[in-house]
């Protein structure tokens, strides 16, 4: 799907010959099933590549970057033999993935509405309610980093496909963290005494979380934006993002009168199985390329002890979150325990390990 020889020569738009250049349907790339989807219509090739269709090279260039033009291979030290492969499962772009987030968002808006006219935030034990100040509102910085480091990553994937799939991760992570703050600061309208600075204070002061900080500040500081993207969805996330989201706040909230969390957080877990389906997808056609499939494991490899020393430091700081509450219905070790099989599950997959 590049342009014949013959054809190089002329800059001008139509002057290279393509693969379906005669299609009335215009059609220049192969789709992944017989025909091509909505999704791969609105997506595939809308990010311009010289070494495809652009035989004048990069039409757009940023001041101050590197030669070449916008988008350069090595923003990732991944290799691929054809980085325009991936299709992402979800399928998601623009239309449909403005559709979610609007139906999750009125859903948690009823949910929490609804609540308050019942007045069940009264009912929650007090002890919960301060774990929610101050964890629950902690959290929310955790899912803001991340969204942030995603946001920053999906400048420089090499292709539409990549970028899509990162910043509607992006978007999932942030409107989870709005999610958090909106629904903390309508149900403190309800509860005597409820400080919203609590939570803030907490994620930069408490011990509990400092080592989930530096965590996510290691991901945020890395200058590739693939490794961002494997880190998080890869690594923190079945470690520590779905240990503290449903290994806790969903499992431990109604022992203690909280019915209302566990259908706000809920979202954030429907999210992740359509992230993680993304990045399982993409690191799988790389540790399974032709030419660079050592290159990537090994790579991959050097990520998993990076990310994952940072991430099970992480997780062992926030065991004392579990003792806090009245009601303690799960154990920290069983839920540890859960999101190890969880990893080995997910790095099995694409035949890397711990």
């Amino acid at each position: 799907m590049v342009a014949t020889s013959s054809s190089v020569g002329s800059g001008a738009a139509g002057a290279a010959t393509f693969v379906g250049s005669n299609s009335r349907k215009y059609n220049y790339f192969e789709p992944r099933g017989k025909r091509a989807t909505h999704y791969e219509d609105v997506t595939v090739d809308v990010q311009p590549d010289p070494e495809r269709y652009l035989i004048q090279d990069w039409i757009i260039e940023f001041e101050g970057g590197k030669a070449g033009g916008a988008y350069q291979k090595d923003y990732t030290a991944a290799l691929s033999s054809n980085w325009h492969a991936f299709r992402a499962p979800d399928q998601e772009w623009e239309r449909t993935h403005y559709q979610r987030q609007s139906k999750i968002v009125t859903m948690v808006q009823n949910v929490i509405s609804n609540a308050r006219k019942a007045g069940a935030p009264a009912a929650f034990d007090k002890t919960w309610c301060r774990v929610l100040q101050a964890h629950l509102g902690a959290w929310k910085h955790a899912e803001f980093g991340l969204g942030t480091s995603l946001m920053q990553a999906q400048r420089y994937g090499y292709t539409q496909m990549i970028n899509n799939a990162t910043l509607t991760n992006s978007s999932y992570k942030l409107r989870l963290a709005q999610d958090i703050t909106l629904y903390l600061a309508e149900i403190g309208m309800d509860i005597d005494g409820w400080d919203d600075d609590l939570g803030k204070k907490s994620w930069l002061e408490d011990p509990v979380w400092q080592p989930t900080r530096e965590a996510i500040e290691a991901i945020m500081g890395s200058e590739d934006y693939l490794e961002q993207y494997f880190a998080i969805n890869i690594i923190f996330e079945p470690l520590v993002g779905e240990l503290i989201r449903s290994g806790f706040f969903m499992q431990v909230a109604a022992a203690n009168n909280d019915f209302i969390t566990p259908p706000v957080i809920s979202a954030a877990e429907a999210d992740y199985e359509r992230n993680l389906a993304n990045a399982i997808d993409l690191m799988f056609l790389l540790v399974n390329d032709e030419k660079h499939a050592d290159h990537n494991r090994k790579l991959f490899q050097s990520w998993i002890a990076k990310h994952g020393q940072l991430a099970e430091k992480a997780v062992q700081n926030l065991q004392p979150i579990w003792s806090q509450p009245h009601s303690k219905p799960v154990a920290f070790e069983d839920v540890r325990a859960v999101s190890h099989e969880r990893i080995d599950q997910i790095l099995g997959e694409l035949g890397l390990s711990r």
